[in-house]
């Protein structure tokens, strides 16, 4: 076992497996003082000088919780690190800023509407995220210093990944966009065969994009308030601008939220509109046919003295009475306005 002591102001880690492989890391990577990033293969990097590094965890790995557990963090930090909480956050001291922000899951193909929550813990020199599924953000993160973007702070670092957060949503917005789009001529074309769900999803869509987007810029707005004035410089972050980038997002989605709900109620009229059509026709029929019944009931009562019993054409009299009374009925209801 390796006890892994970064440089001056970053929290001392837990001592590392003989293996030098961190239990339930994802990725790691290690930062030259230029910025120039570096996949760490070897968790033993970590405790070099110079530079600062980003630990990526699986926090579904009970491991890493037992590993992170141990680490020299600001005891609030560790619990929120360690936590299930599911409500967006950001907190700062005066050397450390942790916290959990939203970010969309991503699956094999491609990204996705569900939201996970991004658990971090930032120092000057060591930035620990971690997630209990995969997430979009982070992902695009790392493919980004993989193709080697240069990052100078860990503050940077973390501005990056709600960058990321803003993309991976605003092409989920797009999506949704076109989507509602394409609902929309089906609505106005009286084509809403199959659109009652598709509308119900995306409505779903913005309002739980809407959610988040605006819980993560109130925390945003809300950290650069409170905190930003107790931090170093080195983590200071452009909180203020980040949380603009997301109220004009967010606004777009509130726009396409109020826009799913009046084609939902357009739509409603357009049903009841068709239910009104069924059952104006349901009851000229009840009309047409009331007469009829009433001449069929009469000549089925087994009384004497009924009409046409002695007769060889009953019958054709008695049909053409029946056709008599609907006529009658025709042209009362047309008369009255009930067809039209």
């Amino acid at each position: 076992m390796q006890q892994l002591r970064p440089a001056a102001g970053a929290p001392s880690l837990p001592p590392v497996p003989a293996d030098a492989l961190l239990p339930g890391l994802v990725w790691a990577f290690r930062f030259a003082p230029d910025g120039t990033p570096q996949p760490m293969s070897d968790a033993a990097l970590v405790s070099e000088p110079g530079g600062w590094c980003w630990l990526h965890f699986n926090l579904a790995d009970a491991r890493a919780l037992q590993w992170l557990a141990s680490a020299d963090l600001p005891p609030r930090a560790r619990q929120l690190l360690l936590s299930k909480d599911s409500y967006q956050q950001m907190h700062g001291s005066e050397d450390c800023v942790y916290g959990v922000v939203a970010d969309l899951k991503r699956d094999i193909a491609d990204i996705t509407d569900d939201t996970g929550f991004l658990r971090f813990v930032m120092t000057e020199n060591l930035l620990i995220s971690g997630r209990h599924q995969a997430l979009c953000a982070v992902d695009a993160t790392r493919r980004a210093l993989e193709r080697g973007r240069r990052i100078e702070s860990a503050a940077a670092l973390f501005e990056t990944i709600i960058d990321e957060v803003a993309d991976a949503m605003e092409r989920v917005v797009d999506g949704v966009e076109h989507e509602l789009d394409h609902i929309e001529e089906k609505v106005l074309s009286d084509d809403t065969a199959d659109v009652r769900q598709g509308l119900g999803q995306t409505r779903r869509s913005c309002v739980r994009l809407h959610r988040h987007l605006s819980g993560l810029r109130i925390v945003l707005h809300r950290f650069e308030r409170d905190s930003s004035a107790d931090l170093k410089p080195s983590l200071q972050l452009r909180a203020g601008k980040l949380a603009q980038r997301l109220d004009s997002l967010d606004h777009s989605v509130v726009e396409m939220r109020e826009r799913s709900r009046l084609l939902q109620e357009e739509l409603h009229l357009q049903i009841e509109e068709q239910t009104n059509n069924s059952l104006r026709v349901l009851s000229v029929l009840t009309a047409l046919l009331l007469p009829p019944t009433l001449v069929t009931g009469l000549f089925g009562m087994n009384v004497k003295g009924l009409p046409f019993t002695d007769t060889d054409s009953g019958f054709s009299w008695a049909l053409l009475l029946i056709l008599a009374s609907s006529a009658a009925a025709f042209v009362v209801m047309k008369r009255i306005g009930l067809i039209r």
